[in-house]
């Protein structure tokens, strides 16, 4: 075999075996996080009008300082997405029945036509909850910095996080490896469409985020204190 094809063939066998040790490590690490994290998903909502009472005893007694809610998209600048909608019902319904005396709004208000913070928090005041125990983070650009910041900016030491199951996982094992107490309520109230998507792209973001826990990465932004125990009228903003 000619010299040239030998170094080819060579160096084409070394990428395949680069991709294979790439996408074991992937599995691993994602089979990690899910195992990790799969028995402090307390339950799975089922129906739109109320959540069901198994399990609430036991996230009542787990004693959280909040529960945390993590943005999911709008449609327009006053109505979030299915999928929002959803978390931001359960969040409420958990709020009103006892597991925690705040809520933590985290979302995307990066860009003026984008504001995901502005129509959260009007569907939860809304909704009854007083603006005094609604706290907003408006810069949970990504899941882990609105962990991230959930610990570094508001105090957040024990939370009830809310998102659809597939999400969870995730969210979860990053507040554990940043040091928070943490459980969670899965959303899924319906199928979702473009599911299929969403479960490529968090098998990606596993990754990602498991790298970024691992060294403590900063979020794009810090900011000054505001404690869950206090008013969240602050956090509000314009």
């Amino acid at each position: 075999m000619p010299k040239l094809k030998r170094i080819l063939l060579k160096g084409i066998l070394i990428i395949i075996a680069i991709a294979l040790l790439v996408a074991m490590i992937s599995v691993f690490i994602n089979y990690k996080v899910k195992s990790d994290t799969k028995d402090d998903i307390i339950y799975t909502v089922i129906g739109r009008e109320e959540i069901n009472q198994s399990g609430i005893e036991d996230i009542t007694e787990f004693g959280a300082e909040c529960i945390i809610v993590l943005g999911a998209g709008i449609k327009d600048r006053e109505t979030p997405t299915p999928m929002l909608k959803d978390r931001l019902d359960v969040g409420i319904e958990l709020y009103k029945k006892g597991v925690a005396p705040k809520i933590l709004l985290s979302g995307d208000n990066g860009q003026i036509e984008h504001n995901e913070i502005h129509v959260m928090l009007n569907y939860v005041k809304d909704a009854g909850v007083p603006e005094d125990d609604i706290f907003c983070d408006h810069a949970g650009f990504s899941t882990y910095e609105s962990m991230y910041r959930a610990e570094s900016i508001f105090g957040v030491k024990k939370a009830v996080v809310v998102t659809q199951k597939y999400h969870e996982y995730r969210a979860l094992y990053i507040g554990k490896v940043l040091g928070l107490e943490v459980k969670g309520v899965a959303s899924d109230q319906e199928q979702y469409s473009g599911q299929f998507y969403r479960d490529f792209r968090e098998f990606l973001a596993r990754n990602k985020d498991f790298l970024k826990a691992a060294i403590r990465a900063n979020p794009t932004f810090g900011g000054e204190t505001i404690p869950i125990s206090g008013s969240g009228v602050v956090s509000h903003g314009e």
